[in-house]
């Protein structure tokens, strides 16, 4: 039984990203803060959204270059402007990802010149910097390697600095205060707005929702930090890959790419480093789904020369003695376990003994028979129910190009019409007996195919979706949700 949930909850799923606004992308500000204004209206009680971090060039949230870092292209530079290190003509201009780069490094330079004369922003900075050396350090000294360095991946780089030979590391810091420090005043102020926004939230009744992928990117912070605890070679290269074997989704099973964790390394520091990636994400959160939680139990370890999934071997993970420590060092765990697709006996046991919740996609529920886990008649209380997830189409879009039985089956059990699917899946989501229900804000918006964020295993066209405006009060998406929110008992009125 879930312990941590109290009462019926319901949650809207968007990423930051995905918030309107006039710079590329949606950032922490005012925006942020109207959505949670939205949502509380219509009697949700949670935002979701997937991971912070910094990512790579294909923006992927899932592949960042940091498990604790927080992404500085969805800093609200407008703050910049009040606090005097930016201008409000420097936003005048098209606020592309290379201008706001530009801006911040502008911002930084004007920010540090303040500290110098004022001792209550050095103080501030100085306990930030204390509080996150554990990672900060080191981030801002790879980042800083990246740029110098044409984002060459770190394995590429001379080999003093890929191997952290002490004195080229020295002379790098040396040579490239001014970087470093942008990455340090980038690090401070993404806390700074991140937790105006947390403090928002829960003043207005909403718990923030946060994402945690298993594994960390190749080309990270954490993995050139801490080689030793991850299976890379001396040379940086990746002796066995992450993925999945051959199954019903694909007939080469799927290659990630990121390297494993070298457990019995961890075993030995009592799990140190994954106790400090929680803690960090928990003090951001209220609540935070593990992805791919099956790989605490047992993982797909293929070789790093593999091409895919076919050639590999299950081994055990220590994930009980991991969920241990981890409840020993930070208390109760308000984890979410994302268990899709084929999952064992052993996972859900794992998952019960640990009064985590798995979850359940109603996009999955409409093929097979009766019996099918993601009906919604299958569903338990110990569950989080999605229409779908970031990974999934609109339910309009999925319900465009399902097949005609899926279809049909689907307005059978929903007892629906097709121009209504949308709502009617939402409604199934929020009636279910699980205790959370999320809904995608695309959904709520009935949008089709255009509006789908991710499609896995393509690079393209990923990540970019945005809303044009927050739909206002009086907005017909915010008013069915609330009907049926007080309905099904997820409203705190």
């Amino acid at each position: 039984m879930v312990t941590w949930i109290d009462r019926r909850k319901s949650a809207v799923l968007l990423h930051i990203t995905s918030l309107p606004g006039p710079f590329h992308k949606g950032v922490l500000g005012k925006e942020a803060f109207a959505f949670i204004d939205a949502i509380a209206a219509a009697g949700f009680s949670v935002w979701q959204f997937l991971p912070l971090g910094p990512t790579h060039g294909h923006g992927s949230p899932y592949e960042s270059l940091s498990s604790f870092a927080g992404n500085p292209e969805l800093l609200d530079l407008r703050e910049f402007t009040s606090k005097g290190w930016l201008d409000k003509t420097d936003l005048d201009d098209e606020l592309t990802a290379e201008r706001h780069a530009e801006l911040r490094t502008k911002a930084s330079l004007n920010f540090w010149q303040q500290a110098a004369a004022d001792t209550q922003l050095q103080q501030d900075v100085q306990a930030f910097c204390q509080q996150h050396s554990s990672w900060l350090e080191d981030y801002s000294l790879f980042s800083t390697l990246k740029s110098i360095l044409a984002d060459r991946a770190w394995w590429h780089w001379p080999q003093a600095l890929r191997d952290q030979d002490t004195e080229a590391l020295a002379t790098t810091r040396a040579c490239n205060t001014v970087r470093i420090q942008q990455v340090i005043f980038e690090q401070f102020m993404f806390d700074c707005q991140w937790k105006a926004i947390k403090s928002y939230a829960e003043v207005s009744g909403i718990e923030l929702f946060g994402d945690l992928p298993i594994y960390v990117a190749h080309d990270s912070a954490d993995v050139w930090a801490a080689k030793q605890m991850f299976t890379v070679s001396d040379i940086g290269l990746c002796d066995e890959v992450a993925g999945v074997p051959p199954d019903y989704f694909s007939a080469t099973g799927q290659r990630w790419g990121n390297p494993l964790y070298r457990w019995d390394k961890m075993v030995e520091d009592h799990f140190a480093w994954w106790v400090e990636r929680v803690r960090h994400q928990m003090e951001r959160m209220h609540l935070l789904r593990i992805d791919h939680f099956r790989g605490l139990e047992a993982y797909w370890a293929i070789p790093g020369e593999s091409g895919d999934g076919i050639i590999g071997e299950w081994r055990k993970a220590p994930g009980r003695a991991l969920l241990e420590t981890l409840q020993q060092q930070l208390g109760a765990l308000p984890l979410v376990a994302e268990d899709l697709g084929i999952i064992t006996d052993e996972v859900t046991t794992l998952r019960k003994d640990f009064g985590l919740p798995g979850m359940k996609i109603l996009q999955f529920a409409f093929g097979g028979d009766d019996h099918n886990p993601y009906l919604p008649c299958n569903h338990d209380v110990d569950s989080v129910v999605y229409t779908g997830t970031h990974d999934n189409d609109t339910t309009v879009g999925w319900f465009n190009h399902a097949d005609e039985h899926i279809r049909q089956h689907a307005l059978q059990v929903l007892d629906t019409r097709p121009a209504d699917i949308a709502w009617a899946m939402i409604e199934a989501a929020l009636a279910s007996p699980a205790m959370l229900a999320v809904i995608p804000m695309q959904d709520l918006l009935e949008l089709d195919s255009d509006a789908k964020f991710n499609t896995p295993g393509t690079l393209e066209n990923n990540w970019c979706w945005r809303l044009d405006s927050i739909p206002d009060a009086e907005n017909g998406c915010w008013q069915k949700a609330a009907r049926l929110n007080r309905k099904y008992d997820r409203s705190t009125d």
